[in-house]
């Protein structure tokens, strides 16, 4: 190898953070905003060679010189990150990447989740997707030998259509397996919404509220960098995350039935809803699409409720959440929410 210095690149200074996204231009590639950790391999000139980020437990950004190529400088960045994850306390990765760059990282002991038209998805360490479908499945009792409809819903908060949803699911099921987005992106925390949604159906016995881990991917964490146009970023997402679905999830347990309601306001849940009728039955999985419920002539969602929570409105909220979130939202935690979180956004 090269003479290269290996060195991490203080992302607060403007000079370094400047200099990583100068060199990855060079390649038509960009620096994602939610980096939290950047490295980067020097020639004695300072130029940069080589870099690769991460954000949490997920890997991106990768760059190598034109002429620095086959020098196997992709191991000595992996390896980095892995030990910077190692001593964060982080034991399991992701790589998202384009296709072409697949064998690279399989070299590198990382295992292909999954294959889109424009993206791939990786994994490392000692958790896999395996042992995390054994693991729900032992803890919440999840019955293989029965067909099962699934959910995925994110709750922020849980409101009645949610419930009504969830109602229509169990109605013509006998195993609902409601995966609730685990990711701490939203303004209500996993844990809060959790036992919003677990207090909000324990009426429901057939319904199993069930975290839905690492594999359920959100769009938020779908990685900008190598795919810069916005629908060709949503199409790879949206067959990634419909993909694992249906190829880990539903085989494992059983699922012949997706249901989803329709989306009249927003446009990626409205396009991600097309796409799952697209992939889902490549898996013999039907998605059944439900008329969202309404209140006084408008559908009930998530962002309604957040809106009105910033706008004082109680009164109509109170008519259109379940009694758990009613409850919630009127303890001191949800009141502290709403005032330090949603109150900067509205």
């Amino acid at each position: 190898m090269y003479d290269l210095s290996l060195e991490s690149i203080d992302l607060s200074s403007e000079q370094e953070k400047d200099e990583v996204i100068c060199f990855l231009q060079k390649f038509n590639l960009t620096l994602d905003e939610d980096v939290d950790y950047t490295v980067a391999l020097r020639d004695n000139n300072r130029n940069i060679k080589a870099t690769c980020s991460k954000a949490g437990n997920i890997f991106k950004c990768f760059a190598v010189s034109e002429d620095m190529r086959g020098e196997n400088l992709t191991s000595s960045l992996i390896s980095h990150l892995i030990d910077k994850s190692f001593n964060e306390g982080i034991f399991h990765n992701f790589i998202f990447t384009k296709p072409d760059r697949i064998n690279v990282f399989t070299s590198l002991n990382f295992k292909l989740l999954y294959r889109a038209e424009k993206a791939a998805l990786l994994e490392y360490g000692i958790y896999n997707i395996n042992k995390f479908l054994d693991s729900i499945g032992k803890k919440y009792s999840i019955d293989n030998s029965i067909e099962s409809t699934a959910l995925v819903m994110n709750c922020n908060p849980f409101t009645k259509g949610h419930r009504y949803l969830i109602e229509e699911a169990a109605k013509n099921c006998n195993q609902v397996l409601l995966f609730l987005v685990e990711e701490d992106r939203s303004d209500f925390p996993f844990s809060d919404r959790y036992t919003m949604v677990k207090t909000g159906t324990q009426d429901l016995k057939n319904v199993k509220v069930i975290p839905a881990g690492e594999y359920i991917i959100s769009e938020a964490t779908f990685p900008n960098y190598f795919i810069k146009k916005a629908d060709e970023r949503l199409q790879a997402y949206e067959e990634i995350d419909s993909g694992i679905f249906g190829k880990y999830i539903c085989k494992r347990f059983n699922i012949k039935k997706r249901f989803v309601g329709k989306e009249p306001y927003c446009e990626v849940t409205s396009t991600y809803n097309e796409a799952l009728k697209k992939i889902m039955p490549t898996y013999n999985v039907e998605v059944v699409e439900i008329e969202r419920e309404k209140y006084n002539g408008e559908y009930i969602s998530a962002s309604k409720v957040r809106e009105l929570l910033c706008a004082g409105r109680m009164d109509v909220i109170e008519k259109i959440v379940p009694q758990s979130t009613w409850k919630f939202l009127n303890s001191d935690r949800g009141r502290d929410i709403i005032e330090n979180r949603l109150h900067k956004l509205f």
